[in-house]
């Protein structure tokens, strides 16, 4: 278990090790090649710190203090583990035989990066995706099993063991510490995105449990999202991503009642949209745009949906008919029926609930779609708008029915009895 420093010198250690631990796993990982061990050897430099910074004072530069201890451990370790100065001089009574092979040429997309590097590590496709997420929140965001394990409604070893098993796999599979390039880095870095906007939408509607936001996991999948941002300034797709979840972070406010209850879109109070973030996420959105050299991707045509939302000071004045444009687009590069089922909204607003119904009715054959409940949501609302009461009330009831999420399910409910008898 990771030191949990509350005071004093003990405090500083806690900042530090929010702030500079993916750089100091990163930095170690790179020596021993194996995540688990960096993280082990992260875990001795903070246990250290505890032990002399208290009687020492905390160093100038805490970080590059953190940083230098593992490495001099991980050094040691490998010392210890490897026998290298006996092959170097084997290798040297013969070293006028031996030619060096030439090194290769450097890739122009080669990022030389460690942060990266451990970025790339820990979203491995060999992983599966609830590994993927947690060990990407433990080595990237810093955080405990206990509070990854809170964050996701899970137990404390279902996580803990998710996260040793990661490692496992990593160490098993000799996953190579490193940044892909070429035709590998595009698939690769889906799956990076994908894992950052997973931990996102888990904080910003909760799937499961009592409450609706859980903004600690926004913070962090943005964090990450920005730090990632930087790292790969030439991807447009990074910056898609960061802008997204810029502007869906801007409502942030907005989206829950004084008791914690979810509030619609439709119903927001815009005034508390965070105008700064908005400004960050058209920023970002400019970025990707600057960078492309092709169509745009999934997360930048989900960005220019969000930034439609954004701009718009008043419900009545959003751009439905480009939302609906922008969706046709995404469902192109990306078929997917929520896809699917987000532009029938888009389009019902464009042209009306009649336009949309044979859409989403025609969703309601999909079997991946059968136990979502958006789908009987969407549904029960395009029928609240024809006027057809009873039917719309029977949706809603079954959509609160399938709903995880305690204030989620509460709303809906109160939505069908809205509906009348």
């Amino acid at each position: 278990m990771t030191p949990q420093p509350t005071a004093g010198p003990g405090g500083a250690v806690e900042t530090v090790f929010r702030m500079e631990f993916p750089r100091v796993v990163a930095a170690v990982a790179r020596i021993v090649r194996d995540v688990g061990i960096a993280e082990e050897l992260a875990q001795d430099a903070l246990v250290a710190a505890l032990e002399q910074w208290p009687r020492d004072g905390v160093p100038d530069n805490p970080g590059a203090w953190l940083t230098a201890t593992a490495r001099h451990r991980a050094v040691d370790l490998v010392r210890r583990r490897e026998t290298y100065a006996r092959k170097l001089a084997e290798i040297g009574r013969d070293a006028d035989l031996v030619t060096a092979p030439p090194e290769p040429p450097a890739d122009p997309d080669d990022i030389d990066d460690d942060l990266l590097r451990l970025v790339f590590t820990a979203c491995h496709p060999a992983l599966s995706a609830e590994a993927r997420t947690a060990l990407t929140l433990r080595l990237l965001g810093g955080l405990t099993t206990a509070e990854i394990a809170r964050a996701f409604l899970v137990p404390e070893a279902t996580v803990a063991q998710r996260i040793v098993r990661a490692k496992r796999t990593l160490a098993r599979k000799n996953v190579a510490f490193e940044v892909p390039y070429g035709p590998d880095r595009e698939a690769r870095l889906g799956s990076v995105l994908d894992v950052i906007y997973l931990i996102f939408n888990e904080g910003y509607a909760a799937t499961a449990g009592d409450d609706w936001l859980r903004p600690a996991l926004c913070e962090d999948a943005l964090r990450l999202a920005r730090v990632l941002s930087g790292l790969m300034p030439k991807e447009p797709e990074v910056h898609g991503l960061t802008a997204l979840l810029e502007f869906q972070a801007s409502r942030t406010a907005a989206r829950t009642g004084p008791d914690g209850e979810p509030v619609l879109l439709a119903d927001q109070n815009r005034a508390r949209w965070n105008r700064m973030l908005i400004a960050r996420g058209a920023a970002a959105l400019a970025r990707a745009d600057a960078v492309a050299s092709g169509p745009p991707g999934p997360y930048v045509l989900q960005a220019a949906i969000a930034a439609c939302h954004a701009h718009a000071y008043r419900y009545e004045e959003t751009d439905w008919h480009r939302i609906a444009a922008l969706y046709a687009l995404l469902a192109a590069r990306t078929p997917s029926p929520v896809v699917e089922l987000n532009r029938a909204v888009a389009v019902s607003m464009a042209e009306g609930p009649e336009a949309a119904l044979p859409l989403v009715d025609a969703l309601t054959e999909v079997s991946a779609l059968r136990d979502y409940h958006l789908l009987p949501s969407v549904r029960g609302d395009l029928l609240s708008r024809l006027g057809r009461a009873a039917e719309a009330r029977q949706e809603f009831t079954r959509a609160a029915e399938l709903a995880g999420n305690a204030r989620e399910r509460e709303m809906l409910r109160r939505r069908a009895e809205g509906m009348g008898g």
